[in-house]
């Protein structure tokens, strides 16, 4: 079966694309199996949002319910036991994926319990308990990336479990970030683990930023301050490629020279949250304007199928786009939005909606279990 032509057309360019959704009628009706084949996803992400809505509107998992309702399971148990399973199957799915790409693709990632984001303990333990049910190689485990989950990235890469860093905002997270997951592989080839098996991204997320600047600037507008106006929903691709700087930069240092020569591979920048919100700008806007080699985009099925429709992609957008990136920055900063306080209310808002869809999701599957009890 032929790829679609822009899907490909990004694939050549060295862009990695995953599919940001899951559910067990996807798995089901093989179209997760049919994207990869016409439209070049070699990867997928998960979250509590996804699995709240694939377990509200699907009838798929009634026989799993039912079998867990009879084995006395609470909605805790169950929902660790539907997603695992789901992940499980989709890492299955892409199999081939993972071993044609030695390990860089192919992965599913699934998220600990967003409750835990500020438990570091809490966190390593569960990250454990999913990479030991999931059961797969090409599983990530995704954590968040607060204060305490650096501590937590370092801790779980440390034991040879493949990570996902996911809720990066900032630019100087992102560095810590990448500095917790050299630190574990530092730490994991003194234990004389094979570091070639462990593979990490850093989600970086794009559209908030400019849903959050773009407020910010039509407050700014409104009090006068010149300039504004050319700034707007340029904020989110100028960090981006910033991002792809850090990563360029880290990843060509000294230090990680020598964990490579140990075998090491370098953690990917992953584009995250990549659907436009604003219906004034291009639906492919997060895509073709942050397309490099090397790079993960992670996209809603929409945003995929938007840019299968009309996407052009025609040339890396990523590399010697820095200067300018920096030039919009330091413009949303002269207007007097604090990048910082962007960056951290962003962060909070973005737990505060997976917990909301965790809770969400206990719901749902708690009235599964009555249902079938």
């Amino acid at each position: 079966m032929t790829a679609n032509k822009n899907t490909q057309a990004l694939s050549d360019l060295g862009v990695s694309i995953w599919l940001d959704d899951l559910s067990r009628e996807r798995l089901n009706s093989g179209s997760l199996a049919k994207l990869i084949e016409t439209h070049n996803v070699v990867g997928v992400t998960t979250n509590p949002t996804i699995f709240e809505s694939a377990l509200k509107d699907g009838e798929a998992y009634e026989a799993q319910l039912t079998e867990l309702a009879a084995a006395g399971a609470d909605a805790e148990r169950a929902v660790f036991d539907i997603t695992t399973a789901d992940v499980r199957e989709a890492c299955d799915v892409f199999a081939g994926v993972y071993a044609a790409t030695d390990g860089v693709d192919g992965r599913v990632s699934i998220e600990v319990d967003p409750r835990l984001a500020r438990d570091a303990a809490g966190t390593i333990a569960q990250a454990r308990e999913l990479y030991k049910a999931v059961d797969r190689e090409n599983v990530l485990i995704k954590i968040p990336a607060t204060v305490e989950g650096i501590e937590a990235i370092a801790a779980v890469t440390a034991e040879g479990i493949s990570v996902n860093v996911t809720l990066v905002f900032s630019l100087e997270r992102y560095r810590a970030v990448i500095n917790a997951f050299m630190l574990g592989l530092e730490k994991a080839h003194s234990d004389g683990i094979d570091i070639s098996k462990i593979h990490s991204v850093a989600s970086f997320f794009v559209s908030r930023v400019d849903a959050e600047i773009d407020k910010r600037l039509e407050l700014a507008a409104e009090e006068g301050k010149p300039g504004t106006e050319k700034l707007k929903s340029q904020a989110a691709v100028a960090n981006a490629r910033l991002a792809h700087q850090i990563a360029v930069e880290t990843f060509s240092s000294e230090r990680w020279q020598l964990l490579a020569e140990r075998g090491g591979r370098p953690q990917r920048l992953l584009l995250a949250s990549t659907g436009t919100k604003d219906p004034n700008l291009s639906d492919t806007l997060y895509v073709t304007e942050l397309a490099g080699t090397d790079v993960v985009n992670t996209m809603p099925e929409k945003t995929l199928l938007a840019l299968a429709d009309h996407g052009v992609v025609e040339k890396d957008t990523l590399s010697e786009t820095y200067v300018e990136a920096n030039k919009v920055l330091d413009g949303i900063s002269a207007a007097g939005i604090s990048y910082r306080d962007v960056v951290d209310t962003l962060e909070t808002e973005g737990l505060e909606k997976f917990e909301v869809s965790w809770k969400g999701l206990l719901g749902t599957i708690d009235d599964g279990l009555k249902r079938n009890s």
